[in-house]
């Protein structure tokens, strides 16, 4: 059993323990491409369990997760092509710009060619960064390091994105623009799987 021709998530019978407490128990659950999907619950739920599970950053204790019909355990960098994971706190490199941080990303994802410049700079100017992606990102909020990674995890165009709390500590004005972009991203037909 794979993922159906529109389905760009599909988890079946995943179970995931940390020693003998239950995580997520026997989760099956089918996103198909364009869905925008929130899972919600309460602290211990499992749901950042899960988002971590479908990233291939946590192997499932039982059950199977494929991402654009790719088996995330067995072929964990091929699942990584298609996907973006935004955490709940962002991870940067603090001797790195905002700029450099973004072009390293498009390194990581083989993004090159004419339009990678201009398409660094259209995400720039979306996410209203254009006042600080020069400076180390050492100096930056946490909402300016949101967008940046926001931004960044739009550059190579995946079909799934996972998101786990992206209006944590954002502003009201950039929510709604995360919110926005999203919807244009499921839309576009990619996936968008958040808690």
């Amino acid at each position: 059993m794979g993922c159906g021709p529109s389905q760009m998530i599909s988890i079946q019978g995943v179970t995931k323990h940390y020693g003998k407490k239950v995580a997520v128990d026997n989760l099956s659950l089918d996103i198909a491409g364009g869905e925008f999907f929130a899972v919600l619950g309460p602290n211990g739920a499992g749901k950042t369990t899960t988002i971590k599970m479908i990233a291939g950053l946590l192997r499932p204790t039982a059950g199977r997760i494929l991402v654009g019909g790719v088996d995330v355990q067995v072929d964990p960098i091929g699942a990584k092509k298609v996907c973006a994971y935004v955490p709940d706190q962002p991870f940067l490199y603090d001797k790195l710009s905002g700029l450099e941080f973004m072009n390293f990303i498009a390194d990581l994802y083989g993004v090159d060619g004419d339009g990678r410049d201009k398409e660094i700079d259209r995400l720039v100017e979306l996410f209203g960064m254009k006042d600080f992606i020069r400076e180390l990102t050492e100096a930056y909020s946490h909402g300016m390091k949101q967008r940046l990674v926001l931004a960044a995890t739009l550059l190579h165009k995946p079909k799934v994105i996972m998101v786990d709390e992206p209006l944590v500590g954002l502003d009201p004005h950039t929510a709604r623009l995360v919110k926005q972009v999203f919807r244009e991203q499921a839309r576009g037909g990619t996936s968008i799987f958040m808690s």
